[in-house]
């Protein structure tokens, strides 16, 4: 009657061995290391990075105890903090000779010390959260004075295309302050004006300026300025997750906070300098023609004077290019950039595809240059770079292909940079806190401790109530928790205050489904049930019970991880997935116990769970009950 088949003993043995293994990194702690990672977005970190990082280190007699090249990243671990420090200045002096230009970031860093056999199987601990790990805090301000008047800029470009497309004779359109000025000649001239720009542009209102010449004064209208305040914090979101996720700091949060500032956080980041370094990585994509002039090519070729209205940029190869001021198109407009091979020269290439504006531009714009150069141009911290200049070849579209003299590699490249985006809106830090170690260290051992006596504390309840099922329901409690933290490992979740109140939380759940195990197992002892009867109709009985009362707090936890945020946000992850591990160590582990203990029994009289009370006129049936005290 209570017996598992063998396949359900397998089930449960691997389970527990892939508890055991996934729990394991967690108990090793993290080891000091100085992370090296590039510090322009044109700067590429390789096998050659690593090289020049340990000679680095031996020429300071410095030996780490593991040097890996992971990602985007050189990793150097340490056993101490203070070999930690000595590392990150050789590194710095080595790979940053002008320290107003630093070409990689060299930062303080924790990594795990989990052995080599657990890394190769992805067994990696838990991140932590802000309050446990320590780390650092910033508040930004997201400039939206500058948003809107970037937004206004780009409109005033897209009227007077429209414009000329409609043959509409205008006197100049220029942006004045946070609003955008369409002169004409006449009246008739406006008019056409009007229709042309309300029907190409639906989120700007119109108005007729009095006095001197007709003009028109175009507006944001209420809800469109409220739409470029907004897309302006959400891309300025997505720019920072993209450039903070590429130097692997684990777990960064970034949101939003009101209707204009963003929230930061990074785990594990001590260096407050080199975090600000983080967040200054955004880049600005343009787009520009090369001058073709004869004076533009006797500055690129003999480093002459630069053409008045050019400028001189240069290339990844060191040599220059000289390019006109004027901007065709901006990083704003691509929407995509992959990298591939062309199909006729075999050659690695890059396709990119821009939105419908962008299109437009880039087809009135190489039709009349067709055999110039356009370059591309990147702009990080001030200072710009070009990244190609390739030969248009032929009249593009909304998805064209950028090719020439590439390697797949360096493909790859452009089009991760391409992809990476800009900030909409320049953004200001106004607040900054450090989260020391030391502190973060403290509340994981209240919280460890927490736990600990909580655990503790139902266990020896367990055993002296229920005896020998007390036993086993702690055995499936430490189970569960096991499960918990494997599970939370497994998807690299981020334990916060708030989770490891959850853990807590979750022991008490878990140990309420076998206490109503066990005393449904008392009941079928007390309406005189033989012991493997007893079992068998507690563990089914109780199963409808547990079921229910855990779908409901499913149900509530489910609510605060779809609409709740941050430390909600936190508690609700953890507590999920506790209700789902409690159900299964609660009734399928723990009964896998009683079956191998009990079910291997045939003539079983008795079980030990404690005092079976009874009505004073069923006592005569004690003797038969097959109870235990």
């Amino acid at each position: 009657m209570n017996r598992y088949p063998f396949w359900k003993y397998i089930i449960i043995l691997i389970t527990l061995l892939v508890g055991v293994i996934y729990t394991l990194p967690n108990f090793f702690g993290e080891a000091p290391a100085v992370q090296v990672s590039a510090g322009k977005v044109t700067v590429r970190v390789d096998d050659g990075t690593l090289s020049r990082v340990e000679a680095a280190l031996k020429t300071a007699s410095l030996a780490p105890t593991r040097l890996t090249l992971e990602g985007n990243s050189v990793w150097a671990r340490f056993d101490t903090t203070d070999n930690q420090l000595k590392a990150k200045d050789a590194i710095e002096r080595a790979l940053n000779p002008d320290p107003a230009d630093p070409s990689h970031i060299v930062a303080l860093n924790l990594v795990p010390r989990s052995p080599a056999w657990l890394a190769a199987l992805n067994a990696k601990p838990m991140y932590l959260g802000l309050d446990l790990r320590g780390g650092v805090h910033f508040m930004l301000q997201v400039d939206m004075r500058a948003a809107i008047t970037k937004r206004l800029d780009t409109l005033a470009s897209d009227i007077r295309l429209t414009l000329r497309e409609k043959d509409v004779r205008h006197g100049g359109v220029s942006r004045e302050g946070n609003s955008i000025e369409i002169r004409a000649r006449d009246a008739a001239t406006l008019e056409a004006a009007r229709r042309a720009i309300t029907d190409s542009q639906p989120d700007l209102q119109l108005a007729e300026s009095s006095g001197g010449e007709p003009r028109l004064v175009a507006t944001f209208k209420p809800q469109a300025l409220q739409a470029v305040q907004n897309d302006a914090v959400k891309q300025n979101i997505t720019t920072l997750h993209n450039r903070v996720n590429e130097l692997g700091v684990a777990e960064p949060v970034i949101q939003q906070q009101g209707a204009d500032r963003v929230v930061v956080q990074l785990p594990g980041v001590q260096d407050t300098a080199k975090a600000k370094d983080i967040l200054g990585r955004t880049a600005t994509l343009e787009m520009r023609l090369v001058d073709e002039s004869t004076e533009g090519r006797a500055a690129e070729l003999s480093n002459g004077p630069v053409p008045f209205g050019s400028e001189r940029f240069m290339l990844r190869d060191g040599s220059p290019v000289i390019v006109k001021r004027q901007v065709i198109l901006t990083g704003d407009s691509l929407t995509d950039a992959q990298p591939g091979f062309d199909s006729q020269t075999q050659q690695p290439k890059v396709d990119l595809t821009v939105d419908a504006k962008g299109g437009r531009i880039m087809r009135d714009v190489s039709r009349e240059n067709l055999r110039k150069r356009m370059a591309i141009i990147l702009f990080e911290k001030g200072k710009g770079e070009a990244l190609t200049a390739p030969v248009i070849q032929a009249e593009l579209g909304t998805r064209f292909q950028i090719s020439g003299s590439m390697t797949t590699v360096e493909a790859n490249d452009l089009a991760l940079l391409l992809r990476a985006g800009s900030l909409a809106a320049p953004m200001e830090i106004i607040e900054e806190r450090t989260i020391g170690p030391s502190l973060g260290a403290d509340n994981i051992a209240k919280g460890f401790k927490s736990v600990t006596w909580g655990f503790v504390v139902i266990v020896l309840f367990m055993m002296v109530y229920y005896h020998l099922f007390g036993v086993f329901s702690s055995i499936a409690l430490t189970f569960n928790l096991l499960l918990l933290v494997a599970i939370l490992s497994m998807l690299q979740a981020t334990l916060t205050l708030p989770g490891i109140a959850a853990v807590a939380l979750t022991l008490g759940m878990a140990i309420d489904a076998n206490v109503l195990i066990n005393e449904r197992i008392r009941e079928e002892l007390r309406a005189g049930a033989s012991p493997q009867a007893a079992i068998h109709s507690g563990y089914d009985r109780a199963w409808t019970t547990i079921l229910d009362s855990n779908v409901t707090s499913l149900i509530a936890g489910l609510a605060l991880l779809a609409f709740g945020s941050g430390p909600v946000r936190g508690f609700a992850v953890v507590h999920c997935i506790g209700i789902l591990t409690s159900m299964f160590s609660a009734v399928f582990f723990s009964r896998g116990l009683v079956n191998w203990w009990y079910g291997r029994q045939k003539k079983l009289k008795t079980v030990s769970i404690g005092t079976v009370w009874r009505p004073e006129h069923d006592k005569k049936l004690a003797d038969g009950s097959g109870a235990a005290g």
